[in-house]
């Protein structure tokens, strides 16, 4: 079976989260893993014993022994990486899971031809179950664009977009889950106000969201699910008009829009 080695430069929630996706597989390929980070022993011993995988302290040995190097560190560290990886990285395909970063930025950073590509899950990659979107740079090859996707399989679903279509869609696919678990807390707290249990409010509310999710992605168009459950004059129609009478689809796109202009700037702090 094919082999590929695998160089994790940070091991925080990502980082643990990838790994854990890749030691679940049973297909090709079989991962080599490596992990390493900046000062956190405790968490690399933790690794170790969990998942089996190889950890060191020096990652600059590594690079040359690698194909895929997946930077797991926070934006405003890449700099200070992507300076050593310059005169490091030949054939390797250099992955980035922070925010803000962009294929170009990576690009910039390394030889030119580098082969380079971004990468954005959300937080359900932890249970594999993440909405990952992700963009390659344009010299990727057939061959490490098919590794890099049997990597994301690991997290859950994934989409490939451009640069600018994920600095956009990041809010609807990772920002937006806070704005679902908000809603969430809310119907949780009513259910709780009709005599029931925290954790069956939760598992109530949990598993109410879950089915919906699920007839979304079997196929159905979420407004013409909206109208099977809404009986015109009835219980439904009911709520659904408070929503409407607040504005909800207006604060919905409000939302998006406004974690995106936070990105931007953002990202306009953090460049150079």
């Amino acid at each position: 079976m094919q082999t590929t080695r695998i160089l994790f430069i940070g091991a925080g929630r990502m980082a643990q989260a990838i790994v854990h996706g890749l030691v679940q597989q049973n297909d090709e390929p079989v991962w080599d893993i490596t992990v390493t980070n900046r000062a956190n022993s405790k968490r690399l011993t933790a690794l170790k014993e969990r998942y089996g995988v190889r950890t060191v302290t020096d990652w600059s040995g590594e690079v040359t022994k690698s194909d895929v190097i997946v930077l797991a560190m926070p934006p405003e560290d890449h700099a200070e990486v992507l300076t050593v990886l310059h005169g490091l990285v030949e054939t390797q395909l250099v992955v980035s899971v922070a925010a803000g970063i962009g294929v170009s930025g990576l690009a910039q950073a390394l030889k030119p031809e580098t082969s380079v590509a971004w990468v954005m899950p959300n937080t359900a990659a932890g249970i594999g179950e993440s909405m990952t979107l992700y963009a390659c740079g344009q010299h990727v090859t057939g061959a490490q664009h098919a590794t890099l996707t049997a990597l994301l399989s690991g997290l859950g679903r994934y989409q490939a977009c451009s640069e600018a279509q994920i600095r956009g869609l990041t809010a609807i696919t990772g920002s937006a889950s806070a704005f679902v678990f908000r809603m969430a807390q809310v119907l949780e707290q009513m259910a709780m106000t009709y005599g029931i249990e925290e954790k069956a409010a939760r598992m109530m509310v949990g598993q109410m969201m879950l089915g919906s999710a699920k007839l979304i992605l079997a196929g159905g168009q979420p407004l013409a699910l909206a109208d099977e459950v809404t009986t015109p004059g009835g219980v439904t129609a009911a709520g659904i008009a408070v929503l409407e009478e607040g504005r909800m689809d207006d604060l919905i796109h409000r939302a998006v829009l406004a974690a995106n202009e936070r990105a931007d700037q953002l990202r306009v702090s953090q460049d150079p």
